[in-house]
């Protein structure tokens, strides 16, 4: 990113100041509508985790009935969370998502905390974790038989991180229409698998439903991996919530985003599973390195080529989706003064939070390098739902200390109570069923940051006031204020 194409809001002059010196009312741009962010949840929810995650899911549960029982569960706990989120949503209309939400509600400290976590291995992880899902689908066709090379595998997903990172940079629209068209092309592929399992249902193959509850698990633990992995899948639900500043009409666009895309993603894999059991039994689905590429040469045999071709479509939707919403909360976290202050600088020529990106694009191709998928997928489930549970917590709490706030969309609380519930179980169940080192190489990496916020953000010495000075700038909680404030700038 040429550094002639950034800008910086002084802290003490309260304008925008460009490369040339002239002063001018810059920000990110209303850009996303009720479609996009359609697409943007949907499309971030359906990438990898469907053709990759009922085998994981299967493991955990035993048996295809109790796997079914957890696919639907799982969505049913991302729409509470999703309607928690909504209502945080329109009653704190600044993007960066939980971070944003947590430094409301509990301080500074726990928001930097979690940008920390987030930033430095959470989204960057989750990045690697679908691009490697992407090259491995799309090298699979060239390795009949046997599993991709690695080295192969890892110059496919590096080559992929970068094209989304450029594209991301360059301009807001045009990633959003890559993300509504490889949207539709992973609706259209899911539509092929339920079609087909419709079919092979009506022809009368439900030998592998029927039973299906036999031999299934009833270990604390396991059942909670289970979710973990199945999660894993429905991960996306909150990605709107990351841009908010960028939504057009928030209050409209946000619940009805969620509402729609949300269950529709619910159905979609509910209904992908059973296709999945019409085909394969529980054994030759554990087996499976692709599931979904084993059910395309079981029954599209003469095509079965469009299915490793869409899948790769859908996990490089998601990573596109991943990348724009990950490069807002960096760039936030900048903007507070939680990261180093060039990560809130936004292209003057693209309006793109171009270092964000190009930071979070950096990380990622870190994490491929070692990266196993499983371990990636248990690492960064246990970390993202110990702030699921915090930012419900937050909902609860402003009940109680912000009565006076106003809540455009206000849920019930009990469903709020229930999410932080669930998220504890989610956190405590597989420790306490199988520690693992794991578990406790993440929390130390969270309590980490304590440190790096006392030494570069709450002491502010002289010397890190240079690359972490929060800078103040202008929010969209009413874009239309902004727009006018903006117009009152005095131009020197």
């Amino acid at each position: 990113c040429n550094i002639k194409d950034i800008f910086i809001i002084e802290e003490h002059e309260h304008t925008i100041q460009h490369s040339d010196g002239s002063l001018d009312g810059l920000f990110l741009k209303l850009q996303i509508g009720l479609i996009s962010g359609i697409s943007l949840i949907v499309g971030t929810m359906i990438g990898s985790g469907i053709f990759i995650s009922p085998k994981a899911v299967l493991e955990g549960t035993g048996a295809v009935g109790p796997c079914l029982c957890v696919w639907a569960a799982c969505g049913i706990l991302a729409t509470l969370g999703a309607l928690c989120y909504v209502e945080l949503g329109t009653m704190i209309t600044k993007s960066g998502g939980e971070y944003s939400y947590l430094t409301e509600g509990f301080g500074p400290v726990l928001g930097y905390l979690y940008s920390w976590t987030t930033i430095i291995v959470l989204k960057p992880s989750s990045f690697a974790i679908i691009a490697l899902s992407c090259a491995e689908y799309a090298s699979a066709p060239f390795y009949p038989g046997c599993t991709p090379d690695v080295v192969v595998t890892k110059c496919l997903a590096v080559a992929s991180l970068l094209l989304i990172s450029i594209v991301n940079c360059m301009s807001v629209k045009l990633a959003s229409y890559v993300q509504n068209i490889f949207t539709v092309a992973k609706l259209f592929i899911i539509l092929v698998i339920v079609v087909a399992g419709i079919v092979l249902l009506a022809q009368g193959n439900t030998k592998n439903l029927s039973n299906s509850f036999e031999g299934g698990t009833t270990s604390f633990g396991a059942i909670g991996l289970a979710f973990y992995n199945g999660l894993w899948a429905y991960d996306g639900w909150n990605q709107l919530n990351f841009i908010t500043e960028e939504l057009i009409d928030p209050y409209r666009n946000l619940p009805l985003a969620i509402i729609i895309g949300i269950p529709l993603v619910s159905v979609c894999y509910v209904l992908v599973n059973i296709a999945y059991f019409t085909v394969l039994t529980a054994t030759e689905l554990l087996q499976s390195p692709a599931v979904a590429v084993t059910f395309g040469d079981k029954v599209l045999h003469p095509v079965s080529w469009i299915v490793p071709l869409f899948v790769v479509f859908s996990t490089f939707g998601a990573a596109n989706g991943n990348c724009f919403t990950g490069g807002r909360l960096t760039n936030v976290a900048g903007r507070e003064g939680h990261m180093i202050k060039i990560l809130s600088y936004i292209s003057v020529k693209y309006y793109t939070p171009a270092p964000a990106i190009i930071f979070n694009g950096i990380l990622a191709i870190v994490y491929i390098i070692p990266a196993d998928i499983n371990t990636l997928i248990n690492y960064f489930s246990f970390a993202q739902w110990v702030f699921y549970g915090l930012t419900a917590l937050v909902l609860i709490v402003f009940r109680f200390t912000r009565k006076e706030m106003k809540r455009p969309v206000k849920i019930p609380i009990a469903i709020a109570v229930l999410v932080v519930v669930v998220s504890c179980y989610l956190v405590l169940a597989p420790i306490i069923d199988k520690p693992e080192v794991e578990y406790l190489y993440c929390t130390l990496f969270i309590l980490s940051g304590l440190p790096l916020y006392f030494l570069f953000v709450f002491h502010k010495f002289h010397w890190t006031r240079r690359i972490m000075s929060k800078h103040k700038h202008l929010t969209m909680q009413d874009p239309n204020q902004m727009r006018r404030r903006m117009q009152g700038l005095r131009i020197e």
